[in-house]
């Protein structure tokens, strides 16, 4: 496998995460937005992820990166709560609130983060490797 491929996997990989990064602060800002109906209640969304698989010869997966399949929306019950103050209030009273967790948000977001640093120091070492080898010739 040739040492530039390790630029593309990482590539891959911190195009993944910054969408994991996007999705999150979606949610964050959402978590505390309500609504007069339950079915316009907003969602937590979360990326999917899959494996490309990429023969370097048209052979088999030796090189893998990742690739973002789509955004899913949790299917986890909204809360509804009795609020008649709120001008977002139904006729009941009642407004629903959306489904985000907080330190399940907090979580996705720190795991993103040190995932994205750890494919910054593969491409910072794969550099120095690389300039080193050339560095061999003088």
């Amino acid at each position: 496998m040739s040492l530039f491929k390790v630029f593309d996997i990482a590539g891959s990989a911190m195009s993944a995460q910054n969408t994991r990064l996007n999705t999150t602060a979606s949610n964050l800002a959402n978590a505390e937005t309500v609504s007069s109906t339950e079915e316009g209640a907003y969602r937590a969304r979360q990326p999917v992820f899959a494996a490309m698989m990429k023969g370097l010869y048209g052979t088999g997966p030796e090189s893998v990166g990742v690739q973002v399949r789509g955004v899913v929306e949790s299917d986890a019950p909204v809360q509804m709560r009795y609020a008649p103050d709120n001008p977002m209030a139904n006729e009941d009273g009642y407004v629903y609130q959306s489904n985000v967790n907080m330190v399940d948000e907090m979580v996705n977001m720190i795991s993103a983060s040190r995932s994205y640093q750890n494919n910054v120091e593969v491409i910072n070492t794969s550099k120095q490797l690389l300039l080193a080898t050339l560095r061999m010739g003088e």
